[in-house]
């Protein structure tokens, strides 16, 4: 407890912003500006609205670039600036402000969103140029970018909400893009209904700090949290971790992912690499101030992570869609950063660090993916491509970099980031280590798999496909990220660069090792390389039918139906809900319902009978009187008596 007090002591201290840094507010407003001139323009952008949303996408991104430049330039303890736009909500006690702040974490998410984010508007000009809808999916990826931007820039939890539920919003609009696909409707559905099973924890995180702390702002709540109760703490963690759950397709909300893959190719690498499934991580390491002090919900963070990188690995071995593959990696990949962020202060800094390292390779994957597509008459199935290589070179060379990046080639990407987290891993216990590692094997396997399947072997493609590279304004993209997911881990490592960046906002703690740094990594990177030779040799060497064998082991049948997923959410949610939903309708029918029904009941058939004594004869209503008065009198004289 000491040291994480005396770290809150050392955390940037934020200042108000001035000179460049009262641009930040341009930064999610750019992009939010295109989505609104394309969507209110109607036909007269059609010829140019895709160019106007690829400008303002990369007018975010230079605006980000200075401001990074002017950041570098300030002590690593003077970071942090806060940009106050206006006074949002005024009720009571409950004062929240419309403000943006720009720290070193804030700033990672702003350079990857943007530069990855126009890379993936500049590809689609390309692969979107013949769609007949293609202003309305510019305006729609502009107003995703401007969401994840407000998100990662919020001052607060509240206004980060905004952006989270602006994140959900876009993403639904761009999954179910092909709305004339039913399976893409479905699909889209299916992402809003389980993110919002995540949106009520955050929801519920955010009621429960102001009821703790009276505000909801981060300042406010980093120097509270050691102040409050365990079990206050805990239950935010929890609720912050369910959130994150949602939106980085973590077991158990991990369903939706792998029918996103339903929308465009430049969508799933806009999801998978620089947006939506990066925010629970982000919302992760943003509240370290909550999880530092709850060991319980650290745990459950580090449980979350284990399961789903293992999870996402056998999804992504058995799937012979090549979008679907990369969507189970994209679970497994965010699963080793939320074992990063459960391992708490030796961890947060590798986890934003292998963040911003996959936003590259996930990306050039990706549009790699797309680009193989393009090239394959829009054919997704592994076992139709084959011998790839040699007709699409741009294409496959930079997949290449992609490939070694994720499998933790040394010197590249994933090698500076994925192999820092093993270590951590290693330091908290022997068992969460070794489960790191066979992750780490699983990724070798499914992705050499995958680039032996499209690139090598024997040509498996129909006869009226004729493979082909694609445009310039596609393979460019491809090109510099996969430049960058071979360089970036490297530049960055260089003398702890970015460890010292991030440290002051995140804090950090070097692990303790049972074993020397060099034998995990180096004994990971052996591992590594006997999975990719057993896949090398069952899909390089060996003939792959173009139909997936009909009798697989029962672990293979469970691979290929997503280990289940929607058969446990069906048994676990769905039917209890429907279940509950009936006896809450046949409770307010029979019970409610007759209640009231019911009195209506009593007092229209009382009333019926004692009109029957209303006969309008005087006579009748003279003898009443008597009998009455007969009545009393016999009753006073009893009494009496």
């Amino acid at each position: 407890m000491t040291a994480l007090l005396a770290h809150a002591a050392n955390v940037s201290h934020t200042v108000p912003a001035t000179g460049a840094f009262t641009l930040m507010w341009l930064l999610p407003a750019l992009p939010a500006f295109g989505a609104v001139v394309l969507l209110l323009s109607g036909k007269y952008s059609e010829k140019w609205g895709h160019w106007f949303a690829v400008l303002m996408a990369f007018s975010s991104f230079f605006v980000g670039s200075y401001l990074f430049i002017n950041m570098l330039s300030k002590p690593s303890d003077a970071r942090s600036f806060q940009q106050h736009i206006y006074s949002w909500i005024s009720s009571g006690s409950f004062q929240v402000e419309f403000s943006m702040r720009l720290d070193q974490l804030s700033m990672t998410f702003v350079l990857l969103v943007t530069g990855v984010g126009s890379l993936i508007h500049l590809y689609s000009v390309g692969y979107m140029a013949h769609d007949e809808r293609r202003k309305r999916f510019f305006a729609y990826i502009n107003l995703f970018v401007a969401a994840m931007l407000l998100l990662v820039l919020a001052d607060n939890y509240l206004l980060l909400y905004v952006g989270w539920e602006g994140v959900g919003l876009a993403s639904y609009l761009l999954v179910g893009f092909w709305q004339e696909r039913p399976a893409a409707g479905v699909a889209a559905k299916k992402a809003f209904v389980v993110n919002r099973v995540g949106d009520f924890g955050l929801s519920l995180a955010v009621m429960v700090m102001f009821i703790t702390f009276g505000t909801v702002s981060f300042a406010g709540i980093d120097a509270g949290a050691p102040h409050a109760s365990n079990n206050a703490v805990t239950a935010m963690g929890l609720l912050l971790l369910l959130a994150a759950c949602g939106k980085s397709a973590q077991v158990p909300l991990q369903s939706w992912i792998l029918d996103a893959m339903e929308g465009p190719t430049p969508v799933s690498a806009l999801i998978h690499a620089a947006t939506m499934v990066t925010a629970g991580v982000y919302l992760i390491v943003r509240s370290n101030a909550i999880f530092n002090l709850s060991g319980t919900a650290r745990d459950f963070v580090l449980a979350v992570g284990l399961i789903t990188l293992l999870v996402g690995g056998f999804i992504g071995m058995a799937k012979d869609d090549i979008k679907k593959s990369l969507a189970g990696s994209t679970m497994s990949q965010i699963g080793y950063m939320m074992l990063g962020a459960g391992l708490g202060p030796s961890g947060y800094v590798f986890a934003i660090f292998m963040l911003l390292m996959h936003g590259f390779y996930k990306a050039t994957l990706f549009l790699g993916a797309g680009s193989v597509m393009h090239g394959m008459n829009d054919e997704l199935d592994m076992r139709r491509y084959g011998a790839l290589f040699k007709f699409m070179r741009i294409t496959a060379i930079a997949f290449m970099g992609g490939y070694l990046a994720i499998i933790g080639f040394p010197f590249l990407d994933g090698w500076f980031s994925k192999d820092k987290i093993i270590e951590a891993a290693f330091g908290n216990s022997w068992f969460i280590g070794i489960i790191a590692v066979i992750g780490a094997m699983i990724t070798s396997f499914y992705m050499t798999r995958m680039v032996a399947m499209t690139f090598f072997g024997k040509a498996r493609w129909k006869d009226d496909t004729h493979p082909h590279e694609s445009p310039a304004v596609m393979t460019i993209p491809i090109v510099i990220l996969g430049i960058l997911s071979v360089v970036a881990g490297a530049v960055l490592s260089y003398n702890n660069a970015f460890l010292n960046w991030l440290e002051p906002v995140v804090g950090y703690e070097e692990p303790t090792l049972p074993i020397p740094a060099a034998v995990i990594g180096w004994g990971t990177f052996a591992l590594v390389v006997v999975a990719a030779a057993v896949a090398w040799n069952m899909y390089a060497r060996r003939e792959v039918p173009q139909v997936a064998p009909e009798h697989v082991t029962p672990f293979t049948v469970a691979a290929r139906n997503n280990m289940y997923g929607d058969a446990i959410n069906e048994a676990l949610f769905m039917r209890p809900g429907q279940y509950l939903t009936r006896s809450l309708v046949f409770f307010d029918n029979r019970v409610v319902d007759g209640a009231v029904n019911g009195s209506a009941a009593l007092v229209g058939g009382s009333s019926g009978r004692l009109r029957r004594w209303q006969t309008g004869y005087v006579r009748s209503y003279a003898l009443s009187i008597v009998v009455g008065t007969a009545l009393v009198v016999a009753a006073l004289l009893l009494v009496r008596i």
